[in-house]
């Protein structure tokens, strides 16, 4: 049933849509306050000290402790439990307002300076809403017009509905439910990761033989079975990125920000079954096997396996701790960041191998584990997507919940 303009009975008509009757039309600064984080330089920077949480440390919502930055302070403003995490700052603007809720394992580190904490409380049901896109709205109405930020003083004028007090908490509840079905799906690929390492430092080494497999391995340089691929010239390819979590992919779906050149006539190709390597970070080990074709920075070294290995095999073999190291020791250059490994350099590194049937049999066994993983990482994003039709649902009060 509706009323004459067309708005709902039991809804109103406000500055930010329609919303029911029983809800309010507010602003985060009227329900919390705005805290800046901790400015520091390189040389605060330790092994030891105080954890800084930044922008990096927020993936899909949750924290990532995979890289850590610690500094030696005594004055900073610590988070504590139910704070909201918020990137203000970032050279990518689709970064920009990704979130955070700090549970109770996180209280008393700091945060940097493009981050800011929003302390309210409200936040169990505000965190929901900070995922939302009720509040990417705001964020890009803010953005600053040369800088991918948004200041304190933006963030405590956005604008949002607010249900009564037991609608939120409903509310809360019931995305919690959403939230501990995700975190368990997470919890369930974290395992399913680290079972595959444990897989591949045996089956890669030879310290675990598959069954009907007993010839020795043998020892190669690696540019006995690879060759270089320097093709350039191929700007109607499509731009790729090469990521050290999601592999080879196309840059628009990078979350990078695109800082190549107009002219990509130097730009190199890479093809299906092709292994692409970052020239001055092959000693982190950041390399990855293409299953496409297009054209990558002039930055990297693209390999092309030979016939006599399988590339699979080949593409996670030179990531094992033992290749890496290896890639170090021959990589040019006086200090971390101006090493590099070119083909010359790569192609020196020695290898042991086994024979070609064995390593498709191993390259087969790491596939359905990545198969796995990668059953369960689609389950994940669908129960993201879930929860995310029931907030543009919920938190707009287009569905109402029962008290």
């Amino acid at each position: 049933m509706t009323q004459n303009n067309n708005i709902p009975q039991g809804y109103k008509k406000t500055e930010i849509g329609i919303i029911p009757q029983e809800w309010e039309v507010t602003t985060l600064g009227k329900l919390g306050k705005v805290i800046s984080g901790l400015t520091y330089s390189p040389d605060d920077i330790s092994d030891t000290g105080i954890l800084v949480l930044r922008s990096s440390n927020i993936q899909n919502g949750m924290l990532c402790m995979a890289d850590n930055v610690y500094v030696n302070t005594v004055s900073y403003n610590p988070v504590k439990t139910g704070d909201i995490l918020i990137c203000v700052r970032n050279g990518s603007k689709n970064l920009i307002g990704k979130s955070v809720y700090i549970t109770p394992h996180y209280e008393g580190v700091a945060f940097g300076a493009f981050m800011s904490i929003y302390r309210s409380a409200n936040n169990n049901y505000l965190k929901h809403l900070f995922n939302s896109d009720i509040f990417y709205k705001n964020v890009h109405r803010n953005l600053g017009a040369t800088i991918n930020s948004i200041n304190g003083n933006d963030l405590k004028k956005f604008v949002i509905p607010i249900p009564p007090l037991a609608e939120q908490r409903k509310i809360a509840e019931i995305l919690g439910v959403w939230d501990e079905a995700i975190e368990k799906q997470c919890r369930l690929i974290e395992k399913l990761e680290l079972r595959k390492r444990a897989l591949m430092q045996r089956l890669l080494t030879g310290r675990t033989r598959l069954p009907g497999f007993t010839t020795p391995w043998q020892k190669v340089k690696l540019g006995e079975i690879c060759k270089e691929r320097n093709e350039t010239k191929c700007e109607h390819l499509p731009l790729l990125s090469i990521t050290a979590e999601r592999g080879v992919i196309l840059q628009s779906e990078s979350d990078k920000k695109d800082t190549s050149n107009d002219d990509k006539s130097k730009y190199k190709r890479i093809c299906p079954n092709d292994i692409g390597y970052n020239t001055m970070r092959m000693w982190q080990g950041r390399s990855a096997l293409s299953a496409m074709e297009g054209i990558v920075s002039p930055a990297y070294t693209i390999v092309t396996p030979k016939a006599e290995v399988d590339p699979l095999f080949i593409s996670e073999l030179i990531k094992q701790p033992r290749a890496v190291y290896d890639f170090w020791t021959h990589s040019q250059g006086l200090v971390g960041d101006t090493l590099n490994c070119k083909f010359h350099d790569f192609s020196q590194v020695k290898v042991a191998i086994p024979s070609l049937p064995e390593q498709k049999v191993i390259a087969k066994v790491l596939t359905t584990a990545d198969d796995e993983i990668a059953a369960h990482r689609k389950k994940l994003d669908a129960l993201r997507l879930q929860k995310r039709g029931l907030m543009q649902q919920l938190l707009t009060g287009k569905t109402r919940v029962k008290i």
